[in-house]
């Protein structure tokens, strides 16, 4: 049970961290999406490094689901991590509004800032969600551990660079959620909620489908070496 807690308290601090510097970016940048694409991309980085070693550095609803499907996370965790997940991004907005003022929390939750409406919203967070996904579940099964911080965090650099102008780049649910409930504005937020979650279900069966491509292809190989040998 206390490893379970401890975990728990790693996915809470995770994103405070995440949250709470890519607020900190939006305010003091002034708007300019590199700035805010690069302090969420580089708050992500170091929350894995922080606390990655401990829960696995999800950070993300949307991630602990994919984990859920493929097995590597027992549903009891994954609600434990998802609690505690929504408690730091609730924690991060809160201290914002705390030094800031509630005015300032407005200024950090996602919008549509393209016009496009809720559905076309879901469709782009699930999307980009699926790409960030799709590459912590490559990075992490491949053996990657001293380069999957670095990559992970670049990739939600680039993704917010793309989506910033149009979705507000939420690409996690509790992104979305946190600043929306201590900002009480709750515009479109099923979108950002059920968006990345699909994304990260989506993810899950992309991967399991190119990696049996690949051990096809790797079998093809195999039989004509033999054949030949």
């Amino acid at each position: 049970m206390t490893g379970s807690l401890n975990k728990y308290l790693a996915e809470l601090l995770g994103v405070f961290v995440l949250i709470g510097v890519g607020s900190m970016a939006i305010l003091s940048s002034g708007g300019n999406i590199v700035a805010i694409s690069f302090g969420f991309g580089l708050a992500l980085l170091i929350a894995i490094q922080m606390f990655g070693s401990v829960s696995g550095g999800h950070y993300n609803p949307a991630v602990t689901l994919a984990q859920l499907i493929r097995g590597e996370i027992a549903l009891a965790d994954a609600v434990g991590y998802m609690v505690a997940q929504l408690a730091g991004a609730i924690l991060a907005a809160g201290l914002v509004a705390a030094a800031l003022g509630v005015s300032a929390v407005e200024s950090t939750v996602v919008g549509d800032g393209a016009g496009l409406g809720g559905v076309w919203v879901l469709a782009l967070e699930a999307l980009f969600t699926a790409f960030l996904v799709l590459v912590i579940i490559r990075v992490t099964s491949e053996g990657s551990a001293a380069t999957a911080p670095v990559v992970i965090g670049l990739t939600l650099a680039v993704i917010h660079l793309a989506l910033v102008p149009v979705t507000g780049a939420s690409v996690n649910p509790v992104r979305s959620l946190g600043p929306a409930i201590v900002a009480a504005d709750y515009t479109d937020v099923w979108a950002y909620i059920i968006g990345p979650l699909v994304g990260g279900a989506v993810a899950v069966y992309v991967s399991r489908f190119v990696s049996a491509d690949d051990t096809g292809a790797e079998d093809s190989m195999a039989e004509a070496a033999e054949t030949d040998a």
